[in-house]
């Protein structure tokens, strides 16, 4: 399972790169037009369209991208019909976003042309804003990427202003779109290798956009370094993701998704200790999985123990 961020997970899988429909080199377009044209179907038959009102209406009327994710992700307009049925509260939230929309579409846009300022070699396909059924919150395609309103919106475990978590997600998604590993389908990657892919996306999208998308792992994980990385160091080396990534919000106890935390601050540290930053961008993001753990040393990171608890990282 690729290019997904799930409802059940805040972040996405590693994205596809774009290769279709780039636009001129260090800038972004931000495409809103599905979401509009949602909206009017719905209000047009009284918050229950038919699949037959959605498909004229929305889907034939509908961008690429809203065509490619209804094949990978909707299913058919009689699923999201269903899911109108089914789900009202979702969409009736989705509606609120979708107010957001034009704050969003330009903080999203400075945002992501700041990666032509970092990566010299950015590509800029374009982000597609739509509202799918609420079983995914987006993709990456040739088409670009592709952001799920409805599902994002309602990912409460993220930051809590909507404005926030849509620009600091997409800017993760968007710096997918630049690995040169994120398009390589691994059969067993790595955690080390994996984790690294995550946090290099993290990593550069807060620099691009102030925020990694997943901000609140920072806040539940003070006090918790040393046992959580010493963990995670003893299981870099295993092909078991299931506890570090894709593994959804989580809970109190233990949240979801820590390897992006870990392999964010892995990032942080090969960047510092890199003697140019630009070069160290450009290695971070086209880390394979014959060159994790040779960057993983090149870091210098260690679980954040105290002097006398520290342990090696293990042999990768």
């Amino acid at each position: 399972m690729r290019a997904l961020i799930l409802i059940a997970s805040p972040i996405a899988l590693p994205a596809v790169q774009a290769t279709e429909r780039v636009v001129p080199a260090g800038h972004v377009v931000v495409q809103t037009d599905d979401v509009t044209r949602f909206f009017q179907v719905l209000d047009a038959n009284h918050g229950r369209p038919s699949a037959d009102d959605l498909q004229q209406g929305y889907l034939d009327a509908g961008t690429d991208a809203l065509r490619s994710f209804t094949k990978s992700r909707i299913g058919s307009m009689e699923r999201l019909a269903q899911a109108l049925r089914d789900k009202p509260a979702l969409f009736a939230k989705a509606r609120t976003c979708a107010t957001a929309l034009p704050t969003i579409r330009t903080r999203v846009t400075a945002a992501v042309d700041q990666l032509g300022t970092l990566l010299p070699s950015a590509r800029f396909p374009p982000v597609t804003m739509l509202v799918g059924r609420g079983n995914s919150g987006g993709v990456t395609t040739g088409e670009g990427v592709v952001i799920g309103l409805e599902a994002l919106c309602n990912a409460d475990w993220m930051q809590a202003d909507v404005g926030d978590r849509f620009v600091h997600l997409i800017a993760h998604e968007y710096v997918h779109v630049q690995q040169r590993g994120a398009s390589v389908e691994v059969e067993q990657p790595t955690l080390l290798y994996q984790t690294l892919l995550e946090g290099g996306a993290e990593y550069v999208g807060e620099l691009i956009s102030g925020q990694p998308a997943n901000a609140h792992l920072q806040r539940w994980t003070q006090g918790r370094e040393c046992a959580l990385e010493r963990e995670f160091a003893n299981e870099a080396a295993g092909t078991d993701l299931s506890k570090w990534l894709y593994n959804g919000p989580g809970d109190d106890a233990r949240r979801g998704d820590l390897g992006y935390w870990i392999g964010y601050r892995i990032a942080r540290d090969y960047i510092s200790h890199a003697p140019d930053r630009t070069k160290a961008i450009i290695a971070l993001l086209d880390v394979r999985p014959e060159t994790a753990a040779l960057l993983l040393n090149a870091s210098g990171w260690q679980p954040a123990c105290p002097a006398g608890e520290r342990t090696e990282t293990q042999t990768l």
